[in-house]
C-alpha cells in the first residue's frame, strides 16, 4: 500500500445537505453540523478548506448538495489500540469501543476512528455503526455489515425498539432509584454542544436511574455506581440529566465542575488543579448492555460489556459506604 494511502496528504470531510436544511446559509448549516466551532471559525473554514471555491458563507444550500472540506492532514492524536469484537455474524458486528476512540472521521481524526477500524477488520463488507457514543464513552456499539441492515437498525433505534443500559460513576449519593424527565435542548453559553434542560425549546427526554452501590473517598466525598436506562435518545442525555439531578458523572469536562474545563481541554491547557477537580482523565460512562431483535432473523439478542479497567480501578479505590 503506498504511503499516501496510509498517511494521506489531505483529509476530507463530506456533508450531504439534508432536506430540512435546504435554503439555509452555508455558514449556518456548517455551524449546525460542526457544533464545536464558532461562526467566525466556520467562515474561515469555508474560505480556506471548502473544495467548491464558488461558495461563500452567505450562499444558500440545497437538499442533496454535497459539500467537501479538505485540509492538509495533521498528525492524529493518540487513540487506544484495538477494537474488541463482542459478536459477529453475516449481518452484524458488535464491538466494545474503548474510551478515547472517535466514532467517525472528522477534521481531527482519520484513521483513529471506530469506522476505519471496523472496516479494516471486515474489508469485504461495509460495516457502519447504527448509533454513536461520545469519544470518551466506552462500551457496546452495533454495526450493520450492509447499508440495508444498518438502515433497519437505525429505524429500530428511532422507534425505541432497541434497549440500552449504561453504567456510570457519579458524584454524590443518589436515591435507590428515580426517573429524570426533563426536556433537553442543545446550546450552552460556553460550550455550543452542551445539552441543557429547557422546558420551552427542549425535546422530551427521559432517563431511569438505579443506584447499584454507594462509596466514599478517603476524604469522605460521596460517590455511587449507577445504571442509567435512557427512554429517549437525546444528545448527551445521560450526562446532562445526571448533572441536572445533582449527580454529575465523574470526569465530565462539560457537565462536571465547570464547563470551561472542556474549552481548556480542547486547547491542551488542563493543569494539575483541573485534573484534581475532574478526578478522572475521561468521563466515567460505559455502554454496558444492548438488547435488540436481530434485523434479519428477528430473534432476540443481548450483549453485555463489563466495566473497563480504568473505571473499575477508580471505583475500587473508594470505600463502601
Amino acid at each position: 500500500m503506498p504511503d499516501d494511502a496510509v498517511n494521506p496528504p489531505f483529509v476530507e470531510v463530506r456533508f450531504v445537505v439534508e432536506a430540512n436544511y435546504s435554503g439555509w446559509r452555508l455558514d449556518r448549516y456548517l455551524c449546525e453540523k460542526i457544533q464545536r466551532l464558532s461562526r467566525s471559525k466556520i467562515k474561515r473554514i469555508i474560505q480556506r478548506d471548502l473544495v467548491d471555491v464558488g461558495l461563500k458563507p452567505s450562499s444558500l444550500v440545497r437538499s442533496g448538495q454535497a459539500l467537501v472540506l479538505r485540509r492538509p492532514a495533521r498528525r492524529e492524536p493518540e487513540a487506544p489500540e484495538g477494537l474488541p469484537i463482542v459478536f459477529e455474524d453475516a449481518d452484524l458486528v458488535v464491538v466494545d469501543k474503548p474510551a478515547g476512540l472517535a466514532m467517525h472521521p472528522t477534521a481531527l481524526y482519520f484513521k483513529q476512528t471506530l469506522v476505519a477500524r471496523v472496516r479494516q477488520l471486515f474489508p469485504n463488507d461495509r460495516p457502519d455503526p447504527a448509533h454513536r457514543l461520545d469519544r470518551e464513552t466506552s462500551g457496546l456499539v452495533v454495526c450493520g455489515k450492509r447499508p440495508e441492515v444498518t438502515g433497519k437498525l437505525k429505524t429500530a433505534f428511532a422507534r425505541s425498539r432497541i434497549r440500552k443500559s449504561y453504567l456510570a460513576i457519579v458524584e454524590g449519593h443518589p436515591p435507590a432509584s428515580f426517573d429524570i424527565d426533563h426536556p433537553l435542548a442543545v446550546g450552552g453559553e460556553v460550550v455550543r454542544v452542551r445539552a441543557r434542560v429547557d422546558a420551552v425549546a427542549g425535546k422530551p427526554a427521559r432517563t431511569r436511574v438505579t443506584t447499584l452501590e454507594r462509596r466514599r473517598s478517603h476524604t469522605g466525598d460521596p460517590f455511587a455506581l449507577v445504571r442509567a436506562d435512557p427512554q429517549t435518545g437525546r444528545q448527551h442525555q445521560i450526562r446532562a440529566h445526571l448533572s441536572f439531578a445533582g449527580f454529575p458523572v465523574v470526569g465530565d469536562k462539560i457537565y462536571g465542575p465547570d464547563e470551561r474545563l472542556f474549552v481548556k481541554f480542547t486547547e491542551g491547557r488542563l493543569d494539575e488543579e483541573d485534573l484534581r477537580r475532574l478526578r478522572l482523565g475521561r468521563h466515567a460512562l460505559h455502554a454496558a448492555r444492548l438488547e435488540l431483535e436481530h434485523p434479519v432473523r428477528g430473534e432476540p439478542m443481548v450483549w453485555e460489556a463489563k466495566l473497563p479497567a480504568d473505571l473499575l480501578e477508580f471505583f475500587d479505590s473508594l470505600t463502601p459506604d
